[in-house]
């Protein structure tokens, strides 16, 4: 095997574990049956933290919703696009922005976090945004009325705000 070859080689020893479980999984999938629409007109914009189940914690299940994670649940450009192709093409009529307590981009600055990782592991990450938050309250009605205010927004679709116990696992509604 060339150098190149190994590169490009899946790296199966270290995902042998998911591999497993898809296989378990796709053993007794019944999902083909699923399109590419949000079955109950949902979008959550959330964190990208594994302690959060998105779907379960709303109630719903696999093809009801779409989710965007990314860190801190911010909504950035990338979220926006998404939503308007959701909201257009996907059957997206309503819109939750879900952060969450204990969340890590709420709990640094951002050079902390920027000095942290240098620190650490020798990178230098200032050319990204984390997008940091000192409050969450603050910066979810920002969003929201982002969200809101975006003019290539499909018309019509409702937006509301909630911050997630990461603790107890209630949803907060915040008035935007």
């Amino acid at each position: 095997m060339s150098g190149q070859e190994r590169l490009s080689a899946f790296p199966l020893e270290s995902f042998r574990d998911v591999l497993a479980a898809n296989g378990e999984f796709s053993a007794a999938f019944k999902g083909s049956a699923l399109t590419g629409s949000a079955a109950k007109g949902l979008a959550i914009v959330t964190c990208m933290d594994s302690r959060i189940s998105p779907l379960a914690l709303v109630g719903m299940q696999s093809g009801d919703a779409k989710i965007l994670r990314n860190a801190g649940a911010r909504v950035t450009e990338d979220v926006l696009r998404t939503l308007v192709l959701a909201t257009y093409l996907l059957g997206v009529n309503r819109i939750l922005v879900m952060p969450h307590t204990d969340c890590r981009m709420a709990q640094s600055e951002e050079a902390d976090i920027h000095a942290t990782i240098s620190q650490e592991f020798g990178v230098d990450t200032r050319s990204l945004e984390f997008r940091t938050v000192s409050d969450q309250r603050k910066a979810l009605t920002t969003d929201v009325t982002r969200i809101r205010s975006y003019p290539l927004l499909r018309k019509g679709v409702t937006v509301g705000g909630a911050i997630y116990n990461v603790t107890t696992g209630a949803l907060e509604p915040l008035d935007c």
